[in-house]
């Protein structure tokens, strides 16, 4: 399933201007990107969050499944959020209040 566009471009704006460090463990943590040193969201659908995370000049792009598929807009921000807290537990990083 997909997002309408407005949708996935309110998430994707969110999470770039006020989540880049999140999104930055997200890809480096759970996206097999242990080097980054940015990472931008560039989309989303049911079943996974989308960026693009580069290492010095080289930009790879990386989808981080969710840990079920998401049907409803509601069910995006804690989706996310366990992404978050996924990564932060598995880097042996203390969770934070969401």
């Amino acid at each position: 399933m997909t997002f309408p566009p407005d949708v996935v471009e309110a998430v994707c704006r969110h999470m770039n201007d006020d989540h880049a460090d999140d999104a930055l463990l997200i890809c480096r943590v759970l996206g097999g990107q242990p080097d980054a040193q940015r990472a931008v969201t560039h989309g989303l659908d049911s079943e996974a969050m989308h960026f693009t995370a580069w290492t010095g000049a080289t930009s790879v792009e990386v989808s981080v499944p969710f840990d079920e598929p998401v049907h409803e807009r509601p069910q995006l921000r804690l989706a996310v959020v366990r992404l978050h807290d996924r990564a932060c537990d598995a880097a042996g990083l203390p969770r934070r209040a969401h």
